[in-house]
């Protein structure tokens, strides 16, 4: 079999390189703080007046509007647990027709103690949600606290995708359609199977999935051009990717993989294997992606096109120009800012992002 890259190859770039990432810095650009003092602004919508929907991870859905801050009331029980708590939101496309939010958040509903991702929508009345509808809840519990995913996108035909991370449990959950979690995931918009989804007709399979094989999706978009969905999870020590998501494929964790364990030790001898989808791109070292976007509109001149991605580990926003669907460049905007948690265009063509313990910012470019 031919291997992209020896493994031993990965493991000498990761010695010279895991130390610091080698993008360079963009020094053409700088910010306004638009929201401040946020802790973990992990989603962010913008509602057709203008303001603003902010998920903080520790349970809080605040409405930003003429520069205040109001807490909404009515979420249900989040479950707040390591990487788990309130997690994405988006508007529904047709919003203004009927209304509807979309949230992921870790719930305890159910069966086990601990918590799984849990998709549900409601409806904005005053300062607090009512109509609230639980989607879809992901079993079994665990207590873990790493990987809930979990990106929220709505496609150009109304379906809702959605993510869940694979909760820790690598070597049993992404491969296993029969189970949740380590998947990308698609609903009707009110929460039922698509009859064309890819494995309606597998025996105890769940049948919402969509793509199976990953590991902790916490990015996810809609191409403006070509209407694909383009996702990124997060890898271990290196072997974070970049996917476009297909129906009924498998992305390859852990069985293909360009990263290794945390303590330099290898949980596979292959990045390649025939049935399973070869990233668009990948990082050695991790950048710790989080969040993503791209850039469509005149705001930004010759970045129009380019693809946007925040790095938790680096603390900042990569800029990634692309070229026949590879990523050909990679500049760092907004450089040491903060943790970059969050990326969204906002109707007004702007960029805005989310920075743990600052706020959101929108992005301006020299």
């Amino acid at each position: 079999m031919k291997l992209r890259l020896s493994f031993l190859s990965i493991i000498l770039i990761c010695i010279l390189t895991c130390a610091q990432d080698k993008n360079p810095i963009n020094t053409d650009n700088s910010y306004e703080l638009i929201v401040s003092d946020l802790n973990i602004p992990w989603g962010f919508t913008f509602l057709p007046d203008g303001s603003m929907l902010i998920n903080e991870k520790a349970g809080e859905l605040i409405h930003f509007k003429n520069g205040k801050k109001t807490t909404i009331s009515g979420l249900p029980e989040v479950y707040v647990n390591g990487q788990g708590g309130l997690m994405d939101i988006i508007l529904h496309p047709n919003y203004k027709e009927n209304g509807w939010i979309y949230f992921s958040y870790a719930s305890s509903e159910g069966e086990n103690q601990g918590g799984n991702t849990a998709i549900a929508r409601a409806k904005l009345n005053g300062n607090r949600i009512d109509n609230l509808n639980v989607l879809y809840k992901a079993i079994p519990n665990s207590r873990r606290g790493q990987h809930f995913g979990s990106r929220l996108v709505f496609d150009k035909d109304g379906y809702l995708f959605f993510t869940i991370g694979e909760r820790g449990n690598r070597d049993v959950n992404p491969q296993d359609i029969t189970r949740d979690c380590g998947k990308v995931y698609r609903l009707n918009d009110d929460g039922s199977i698509p009859n064309d989804n890819p494995f309606v007709n597998e025996p105890n399979a769940k049948k919402a999935i969509y793509s199976y094989g990953h590991r902790n999706p916490q990015g996810m978009t809609l191409h403006p051009q070509t209407k694909e969905i383009w996702t990124h999870e997060h890898g271990p020590k290196g072997g974070d990717e970049i996917n476009i998501i297909k129906a009924g494929k498998n992305y390859g964790w852990p069985v293909i993989s360009y990263g290794i364990n945390y303590n330099g030790s290898k949980f596979t001898e292959i990045t390649e294997k025939e049935g399973m989808e070869q990233p668009l791109h990948y990082w050695i070292p991790s950048i710790a992606p989080s969040g993503m976007a791209f850039i469509n509109s005149d705001k930004y001149g010759s970045w129009n096109g380019n693809l946007l991605i925040g790095s938790l580990k680096f603390r900042y926003l990569d800029m990634c120009s692309l070229k026949n669907n590879k990523v050909i460049k990679e500049e760092r905007l907004l450089d040491g800012l903060g943790r970059v948690r969050c990326v969204e265009q906002g109707p007004d063509g702007y960029i805005y992002v989310g920075i743990e313990n600052l706020g959101i910012v929108k992005l301006i470019k020299h």
